[in-house]
């Protein structure tokens, strides 16, 4: 009986995770202080993964602006944003959510990246040809990233 229970419950949960939909780039609602109530996959983050993401040059890399002393381990860390030390302390899941995905509905002004737009672009450069791009231009990073990323700055509370 217990090992059926055990089957339901697992089913159950992959059937959530089958119908979490992802919410698509353009589609992403932004509140008027650039908060995102909605996950963009339905699918809680992970944690570690978002770490990879941070430190990744070929993803995310926010350590390359950003200070984070919990990854102190991750060499390079910039001071063009603000430290994230103690950033889930202050800053609720769904302001991360929309800072990490298009911080200019935030702060208009910044020169953070878009990491979950596709278009709207000025003058986007396709890749090392030196050609003008054509939109829509693929996301920096996917749904799933993203909600990894915030999974792991809620963890940075102290």
């Amino acid at each position: 009986m217990k090992s059926i229970i055990q089957m339901a419950v697992g089913l159950a949960v992959v059937a959530s995770v089958a119908s979490a939909e992802e919410v698509a780039p353009d589609a992403v609602v932004f509140d008027d202080y650039g908060a995102v109530e909605q996950s963009l996959t339905g699918v809680a983050g992970n944690v570690e993964n978002g770490i990879v993401i941070m430190t990744n040059r070929g993803k995310g890399n926010c350590i390359a602006c950003h200070q984070v002393d919990a990854l102190a381990d991750y060499p390079f860390h910039g001071e063009v944003g603000p430290a994230l030390n103690g950033v889930g302390g202050y800053r609720t899941e769904a302001e991360l959510r929309g800072i990490v995905a298009n911080a200019k509905h935030t702060f208009p002004d910044t020169v953070m990246p878009s990491f979950y737009k596709t278009s709207g672009y000025i003058r986007p450069g396709d890749a090392f040809t030196g050609k003008a791009g054509a939109e829509p231009l693929a996301p920096l990073l996917t749904a799933q990233e993203i909600e990894d990323v915030v999974a792991y700055l809620l963890t940075l509370t102290d």
